[in-house]
């Protein structure tokens, strides 16, 4: 049996003459976890605490004892841990898992680096190009590691890179722009991911990494739409409106594809903000509050109920 659930294994139970034990025996062997199973995870989630909490407790050891440090010995010690940890990637004989948890670890000391040096030399720890420089230097590890919780790291920083550097330097641009570009860029970086999964049998992207980023496209073009409103329809608006209606007819079709319920709940609530923001731009009375409110509870209980609907269809076709 392939990919069975539990819920095939209810209605194998239901229409068959299969006893008890061998109901049980199918669970057993398809359902439940087993106990290497609890082990693997139980060493990966231990693994990853523990260098979370040593990453951790570096970063507040040079926030505690700062005044007590002089600047070689800051930089020295940071440096000296990365090359610790990036040793052990390379030469120990541990599992690619394990590996992988600690270069991310290792990646954020590289962040580390930047931070205690920007302190030290006033060049500025909250500049963009304070992020520039830790995205571009972790780059390489982000590509041969091909471990998604790093992939993550990695957009974080771009995208923050991105708006900092609006913030500070091109602070002219319209927030629109800065809304579409961001979401153009984290559906670029999703399409692909989503591609690649479906390519190549060796390469999968986790469904969390796959949501995470689909949250970041969908929130930066939900904004762009909801301040160009605002706005009153600025110069860029009719570009974020037209990548907009194609991204989400696409997410919409791979959803339904996919059998996958998560861009049909996160897409039409999308759309319920937009067209809560038009309503209350276009109705400026008292009488709006009350429109948006029945609008709100109707569309999402249209909502709950076409997901309700299309699971129930999926299962039966299972």
């Amino acid at each position: 049996m392939k990919d069975i659930q539990r819920e095939d294994v209810h209605i194998i139970s239901r229409h068959s003459n299969i006893d008890e034990k061998g109901i049980s025996q199918i669970l057993t062997e398809n359902i439940y976890n087993t106990r290497e199973t609890w082990h693997k995870f139980l060493r990966l989630f231990f693994i990853t605490l523990g260098v979370g909490f040593t990453v951790s407790g570096i970063i507040f050891f040079f926030a505690y004892n700062w005044a007590d440090l002089n600047k070689f010995a800051k930089i020295g010690l940071t440096e000296l841990l990365i090359i610790a940890t990036t040793s052990v990637v390379l030469f120990a004989k541990i599992s690619k898992s394990t590996k992988n948890i600690i270069l991310t670890g290792s990646a954020v000391l590289v962040g580390a680096l930047f931070a205690v040096y920007g302190q030290i030399y006033q060049t500025g720890a909250n500049a963009y190009d304070f992020f520039l420089g830790w995205t571009i230097f972790i780059a390489l590890w982000v590509i041969v590691s091909d471990f998604a919780p790093l992939w993550l790291i990695f957009l974080l920083l771009i995208n923050t890179t991105f708006i900092l550097y609006t913030q500070q330097v091109a602070k002219d641009w319209s927030e629109v722009f800065v809304c579409t570009f961001l979401f153009l860029m984290n559906a670029a970086a999703l399409i692909t991911a989503i591609i690649i999964s479906e390519s190549k049998q060796n390469i999968h992207a986790p469904r969390w990494f796959l949501n995470i980023v689909s949250l970041a496209a969908i929130g930066f073009a939900t904004m762009g739409i909801v301040i160009g409103i605002t706005d009153d329809y600025e110069t860029h608006f009719p570009v974020l409106i037209t990548f907009t209606i194609i991204l989400f007819s696409l997410g919409i079709w791979h959803s339904l594809k996919e059998k996958n319920g998560f861009y049909l709940a996160v897409i039409p609530f999308s759309l319920i903000i937009i067209v809560s923001t038009l309503l209350f731009k276009n109705l400026d009375n008292e009488a709006s509050f009350l429109l948006v409110s029945i609008f709100i509870i109707l569309s999402i209980t249209l909502v709950i109920w076409n997901l309700l609907t299309f699971q129930k269809k999926w299962k039966n076709e299972k």
